[in-house]
């Protein structure tokens, strides 16, 4: 028997199967068993009995457990509890006499030739008060347990909703900075090349028409995310020399599996910003792996001495929120790691995710 929240005909329905059985287990399958034909007063006071349980059981758990119990007055819930018990039996003898149940009960033993009942104390009625304790028990139990369940979904929910307000801010966060460096590149491009500047403005606009409608549900196709990276590369590119080598090798996709947006920009943003000298040679390579479902990627950048403490303080505003990201998204579905090669002229990011449909939250 659970509480009535939200009543419904199925769980009406329930109650009253569940009252039915637990009345003919406590209260009419042993009288039955006698084998004696009772009188109509005896099973009225058996009503009587089954509604103080009803009442009890309700009372309990719309009242005294919500407003006492969980109110920590743990002392007065007692009292009252038995209070109601030694109350009950008296109520239930007062019936009985105006019945005159206690006389006919001897008329129908005595008429089956059985000796006479034994007597009754009349003071206090112990298995009354039994049963009106195992109700209570029940009662209180299955009002705690429903109270825990309604916490715990309360509980998700506010942390969905906390998720999905942090992945809007990280997210803002993120677009901004991307765009703030990408408009500083085209800007000094147009000093050099205008053909190319105006290339880069049409990348970028791509990019942004991507980021405007193709990522506000919080999750995108993996080939259009793949598709902004290789723009984002492309348009980065135009502003390099000759020393500086790129390569991005991109999966081959058997299946349109689905990820969060704007995961993978930080770490190609950083390498840009982090591995590219003016004077000497560098390197970037990107590479993407697709396994079934788990995605890998690796960004490895050339560091020179003068961004050794860069390298060794791995961080920035995007680079933060997309591990905060990760941990919101993926909790237990990837593995990141970030930190120089042996020779200690590289710097090389690793990350491995789990595409399982699962990051849902809108971002």
């Amino acid at each position: 028997m659970i509480s009535l929240k939200s009543p419904s005909y199925t769980t009406i329905l329930l109650h009253i199967l569940l009252w039915a059985l637990l009345a003919f287990i406590l209260l009419f399958y042993h009288p039955l068993s006698w084998n004696i034909r009772l009188p109509m007063q005896f099973w009225i006071k058996q009503g009587l009995v089954l509604s103080i349980l009803i009442l009890v059981f309700y009372i309990n758990s719309y009242v005294l457990v919500p407003r006492v119990l969980l109110k920590n007055n743990n002392i007065l819930f007692i009292v009252i509890v038995m209070a109601i018990c030694l109350l009950a039996g008296p109520l239930v003898k007062l019936l009985e006499n105006a019945l005159h149940l206690p006389l006919l009960m001897e008329r129908a033993v005595g008429k089956m030739g059985i000796p006479r009942l034994p007597k009754r104390d009349d003071a206090v009625d112990l298995f009354l008060i039994m049963m009106i304790l195992l109700i209570v028990g029940i009662s209180t139990s299955l009002t705690l347990i429903q109270k825990w369940q309604a916490d715990k979904q309360l509980r998700e929910s506010l942390e969905k909703e906390k998720i999905i307000s942090e992945l809007s801010f990280l997210k803002a966060q993120i677009n901004p900075h991307f765009f703030f460096n990408t408009l500083n590149n085209i800007y000094a491009l147009t000093h050099v090349d205008v053909e190319s500047s105006r290339k880069a403005l049409h990348k970028l606009s791509r990019m942004m028409r991507y980021l405007l409608y193709e990522t506000q549900q919080g999750i995108t196709p993996l080939s259009k995310e793949l598709s902004f990276i290789n723009d984002y590369i492309a348009l980065m590119r135009l502003r390099l020399s000759d020393a500086v080598k790129v390569s991005f090798e991109k999966p081959v996709l058997r299946e349109e599996l689905v990820i969060a947006p704007m995961l993978f920009l930080p770490y190609v943003e950083n390498a840009f910003k982090h591995g590219v000298s003016t004077i000497k040679a560098s390197e970037i390579s990107i590479v993407m792996n697709l396994n079934g479902k788990t995605l890998e990627m690796s960004v490895e950048n050339s560091i020179f001495k003068e961004q050794t403490a860069l390298a060794d303080d791995y961080g920035g505003i995007g680079l933060t929120n997309t591990k905060r990201r990760l941990d919101l998204l993926y909790p237990g579905k990837h593995t990141f790691s970030a930190g120089k090669t042996e020779s200690g002229n590289a710097f090389i990011v690793h990350l491995t995710l789990i595409l399982d449909g699962t990051e849902m939250y809108s971002s």
